[in-house]
């Protein structure tokens, strides 16, 4: 009797041949492509932010080591929830990455939803920075949505807070 296997004559599977194998790899690199260009565009945006803190380390501001990262869509803003501290003085920057085109608006909101605070856009609009002196120690939201005049499109937006 004589050893064959499943694959016939061949004692061992045959190997894939250099057509499939370039296909196979096209499907594996597009399949990951759009999860490697989110990963880069958050760091992006939240390097943004953080070239926008690097004025105010000078001034004595201690910003956390954690950011918030979220998208943002053009057709719905986001909202952080965050505890101030009566007497502290905060800083928000707020960024996405510089060469998407879309432009910020933010603001502080208190207890009541009032705007309060401070905003300073960047010239292209990628970036904003809000400060804030709270004269209460509760919980505030900082808003953030897409202005007009820039791209419209989803984009990673990250948030850097720090305070002195």
């Amino acid at each position: 009797m004589s050893a064959t296997s499943i694959f016939g004559k061949y004692s061992t599977p045959p190997l894939l041949s250099a057509p499939r194998w370039a296909a196979i790899l096209c499907v594996v690199v597009a399949a990951l492509l759009p999860w490697q260009l989110q990963a880069r565009d958050k760091s992006e945006a939240e390097d943004a932010a953080r070239a926008l803190a690097k004025q105010y380390e000078k001034e004595g501001f201690e910003f956390r080591a954690d950011s918030w990262v979220k998208d943002l869509k053009p057709d719905m803003g986001k909202a952080l929830r965050i505890q101030l501290f009566k007497g502290n003085d905060y800083r928000f920057c707020i960024a996405v990455p510089l060469d998407s085109g879309v432009h910020l608006a933010a603001t502080v909101l208190d207890f009541e939803g009032n705007p309060i605070g401070k905003a300073e856009a960047t010239a292209q609009g990628w970036g904003i920075i809000l400060s804030l002196k709270p004269k209460k120690t509760g919980l505030y939201a900082v808003a953030i949505r897409q202005a007009e005049g820039g791209k419209a499109h989803e984009v990673p937006c990250a948030v850097v807070t720090g305070w002195k």
